[in-house]
């Protein structure tokens, strides 16, 4: 049984690496050796146009397309450890608090039906054994650090009950919880107006710097990920077509796919 990943890694690790090849049973070559690298303290954007393959080499990463018919091929390294083997009980163990996951749709994320208050108790249950009523001070630090109010009078509220913004916030926080040193953002600013993206965008690399966090931002707006990203990866039809800085990639891309890419935001260039 590989061992579980924990202990201290050093400031500039390496917090993941995946060499990753995806089919389903009706569509063959969903990714095709996908090969990208996230360190401490950076974001790394994932980009390509819509169903290139960026949420389900996402998916693959967290383990999460077991029941999907899907044939997973290669290997994820997270701190170091191959998970690309572990079963469903050794997952449990670092999703949450190894590696998280930021949902791109609040209104689907949240339980129209519960509160704030549960949806933050059950998320932190599901990873931890230490009372949630110990932990209300350290919410509360996290809500104020995402620009929400602390307290349980907001948290009591349900998700109808605030802005979309204010619930991609909650999203945030609720990632965070068990101090994660990686962080999955999935399209987290799809659903957002444009001055609340600027906002969220704002927010991640705040983030980003004060836990000393390594972030896979996924998009296909390349705006957003020129805005927030220290390196970039371009995936097209399953396949890692360039990668690189985010200045030099933007500046002098390489690959037809890229410039292409980078043509369709011409404000960018």
């Amino acid at each position: 049984m590989p061992k579980e990943p924990g202990g201290p890694i050093s400031e500039t690790g390496k917090l993941l690496a995946t060499d990753l090849s995806v089919d389903y049973p009706q569509q063959l070559g969903i990714l095709r050796h996908a090969r990208l690298e996230v360190c401490r303290g950076e974001v790394v954007g994932l980009v390509g146009q819509s169903g290139s393959g960026k949420t389900t080499l996402a998916m693959s990463v967290l383990r999460l397309l077991n029941h999907t018919g899907a044939r997973i091929e290669g290997s994820v390294e997270i701190l170091g450890e191959d998970v690309s083997r572990w079963n469903e009980p050794q997952m449990r163990k670092i999703r949450g608090r190894v590696v998280s996951l930021i949902p791109q749709s609040p209104a689907d994320a949240l339980n129209p039906a519960l509160r704030l208050e549960t949806h933050l108790r059950e998320a932190w249950k599901a990873h931890s054994f230490r009372p949630w009523i110990d932990q209300k001070q350290y919410v509360d630090r996290l809500f104020t650090e995402a620009g929400l109010p602390p307290g349980v009078a907001f948290r009591h509220r349900l998700p109808h009950e605030i802005s979309l913004g204010q619930a991609q916030r909650v999203l945030i926080v609720m990632a965070l919880l068990h101090a994660p040193p990686l962080v999955i953002a999935d399209e987290p600013t799809s659903s957002l107006d444009l001055i609340t993206q600027h906002e969220i965008l704002e927010l991640l690399r705040r983030m980003k710097e004060a836990h000393n966090l390594g972030i896979l931002y996924i998009s296909h707006d390349l705006p957003a990920v020129a805005t927030i990203c220290d390196r970039i990866a371009v995936l097209e039809q399953g396949t890692i077509v360039e990668s690189g800085p985010t200045r030099r990639l933007l500046e002098a891309p390489q690959h037809p796919y890229t410039r292409r890419l980078i043509e369709a935001a011409p404000k960018w260039r």
